[in-house]
């Protein structure tokens, strides 16, 4: 059985796209980081989803990112690409690049922009899902796409075997309550966004993680609170670690995704690089913030980053 094809549980980091100095695509960097995640206990990857700043991305970048990051894939840790685009038979060829290349999956959202009728849109994950092998994520991002799905839709895409993984970003407790209800053959995920509100709730009903963006700064952290509920103990533990979280969580929510997680991490230390323009990081105190919250954690000492104060300077 394919490391995909096992039901993902857990953490499932929306990974940043690191830059160099020349502000090109940083594969190396791509290498370092995958490999922190392993040993932190993420479950699985995305790259090039929102977080990954791909819609400012090139296609030659993009399928520069598959090619070579999926040679660094491993049994333990999935990797899952975003590829959607701007119509449907864009997103197929997108997913048929990324299946030839060793993708372990494709994260799907919406057409942006276009805000297309709701029936589009359930035909538009069906016919992606129709032309490929490929296990797939349906993302109901609204935030970002605009286009939203009833639970009703979603419960009819499930019922395609490719579907494997729905990460849900409204602000519908019901919504998530319903998907899991029917008990559909996928992995339940929400975004960890403190303010929506989803986290709590979907592990409580039987969710089975997250799918996060803050497993970029704090890997381990994230794991412990993504993990399903079997017993008190991972309830306990998920209560424990997600309060003690919630400071870095509203701070990596304080800007647009990625921002403040991106600025946050090459103030400490880890392979990010600058943000793609128009978008700037985070600097003054905006970001020494971030970084009081990253010491008051003990994060700094846990991962043996040394801040670079320079970085927090206006």
């Amino acid at each position: 059985m394919s490391a995909a094809a096992r039901k993902i549980t857990g953490s499932f980091v929306a990974l940043i796209t690191p830059f160099d100095r020349s502000g090109g695509v940083d594969i190396g960097a791509f290498r370092e980081l995958l490999q922190f995640h392993e040993a932190n206990g993420t479950a699985a990857v995305l790259i090039m989803g929102s977080t990954g700043e791909v819609s400012m991305l090139s296609q030659e970048e993009k399928q520069k990112i598959i090619v070579e990051t999926a040679k660094m894939k491993s049994k333990n840790m999935p990797i899952f690409y975003g590829c959607t685009g701007n119509n449907t038979d864009v997103t197929i060829d997108n997913v048929k690049f990324a299946r030839d290349n060793g993708a372990d999956g494709a994260i799907l959202a919406a057409p942006a922009y276009i805000c297309a009728p709701e029936a589009d849109i359930e035909r538009y994950f069906l016919d992606i899902a129709d032309a490929t092998d490929l296990p797939l994520g349906l993302y109901n991002n609204p935030p970002r796409v605009k286009s939203d799905l009833h639970w009703d839709h979603l419960l009819r895409i499930f019922k395609h075997p490719n579907y494997v993984i729905h990460k849900e970003s409204t602000a519908r407790v019901g919504q998530v309550a319903q998907v899991l209800a029917a008990r559909p053959d996928v992995s339940v995920m929400c975004c960890d966004s403190p303010n929506l509100g989803l986290v709590v709730p979907t592990m409580s009903l039987g969710g089975h993680g997250t799918a996060n963006m803050s497993g970029n700064i704090a890997p381990a952290e994230v794991a412990v609170m993504s993990r399903p509920w079997t017993s008190y103990t991972e309830a306990e533990g998920f209560r424990d670690t997600y309060l003690h979280l919630l400071p870095l969580l509203h701070f990596n929510y304080s800007a647009i995704n990625p921002v403040a997680v991106k600025s946050l991490m090459k103030a400490v230390g880890l392979p990010a690089g600058k943000l793609r323009r128009p978008l700037t990081g985070l600097e003054g105190e905006a970001l020494a913030r971030g970084i009081r919250i990253v010491q008051e954690l003990g994060l700094d000492k846990i991962y043996g980053w040394k801040i670079n104060q320079s970085a927090i300077a206006a």
